[in-house]
This record gives structure tokens, sequence and C-alpha cells, in this order.
């Protein structure tokens, strides 16, 4: 089975990736090894994108936040803390600011 993502295809974890920042993550991330010419080019090529998408970090944000909640279980092993009956945790309403 093949999918695709705004017509292009999708085969790895990182094309998902990609597709969904718009970017590869390399460009966020750095690779190993590389110069610091290599460096100062791709932190370059990162602020202008970020120049021309000031909402990139907010969407990626929420993709991260939705992967996160739909996949939490078999991303991190954890498991959910449940509160004892009866203990309430504190209003924050009336605290003074």
């Amino acid at each position: 089975m093949r999918t695709y993502i705004g017509g292009h295809q999708a085969v790895s974890v990182n094309d998902f990736i990609e597709l969904a920042l718009g970017t590869p993550a390399e460009l966020w991330l750095g690779v190993e090894g590389e110069t610091d010419e290599e460096r100062a080019a791709r932190l370059d090529a990162a602020r202008d994108i970020l120049a021309e998408n000031p909402e990139l970090p907010d969407d990626v944000s929420r993709v991260v936040a939705e992967v996160i909640e739909a996949h939490a279980p078999e991303l991190f092993n954890v498991v959910p803390l449940t509160r004892p009956a009866g203990r309430r945790r504190p209003s924050r309403k009336g605290a003074a600011a």
C-alpha cells in the first residue's frame, strides 16, 4: 500500500515528518559531522524559513502534541497517573495575580 500526502509519496517516518513540517527535520536538528560552514548555512536557511512562516513553530507544536496524545503509551512507555478519590486540586480562579 502506498501513502500519498499532497501528491507526494511518503515511504518512511522521515518522509511523513518532512511533509508535515514542509522541511526536512535535519534542517532544524542538524546532522552529525557537519562543518561550521554547513551549520551556519543551515541556521541561515532556518531563519529565512521562520521569517517567511512565523506560524511554523505553532503548527509544529500542534502536530507534535497531537502525535504525543495519540501515541504516548507506545512512544514513551508511560502509565497515566490517577488522583486519589476525594482529593481535588485547589482552584486557581481566586488566586492573586
